[in-house]
């Protein structure tokens, strides 16, 4: 099967090899960072343990990805009471030198869910 940009395969689509441990895919193409920033920007006033949750990963590295997110200006927190509301800068360009001519916000643009521009 032979797969150009903007075809659409034909033929039975491959079985994907799953984790069965977590009934989850054992590969993504989207990186725990980005998978972080989506869940930020369908809702900015999720808490850790739910990103956590989400994405498949421990609250301890979803907090040292939140961390290394903000470090890199990509997001800002806000204390609102005893909860955070995140700000993401969607102005910043992605990070490999591949999709550097792109904005965070194209990115999160192809996952947006409610009709609101993210």
């Amino acid at each position: 099967m032979t797969i150009t940009l903007g075809s659409v395969p034909s033929g039975p689509i491959p079985a994907e090899p799953v984790d069965g441990a977590t009934g989850r895919p054992s590969w993504t193409f989207l990186t725990n960072h980005a998978h972080v920033l989506i869940c930020i920007a369908m809702n900015p006033e999720i808490r850790q343990r739910d990103i956590a949750r989400l994405v498949g990963i421990t609250e301890r590295a979803a907090q040292k990805i939140v961390s290394e997110l903000e470090e890199s200006g990509y997001v800002t927190r806000e204390r609102v009471g005893r909860r955070n509301r995140y700000h993401l800068d969607t102005t910043i360009p992605l990070r490999h030198p591949l999709e550097a001519h792109h904005r965070i916000g194209e990115l999160l643009e192809i996952f947006r869910t409610d009709g609101v521009r993210i």
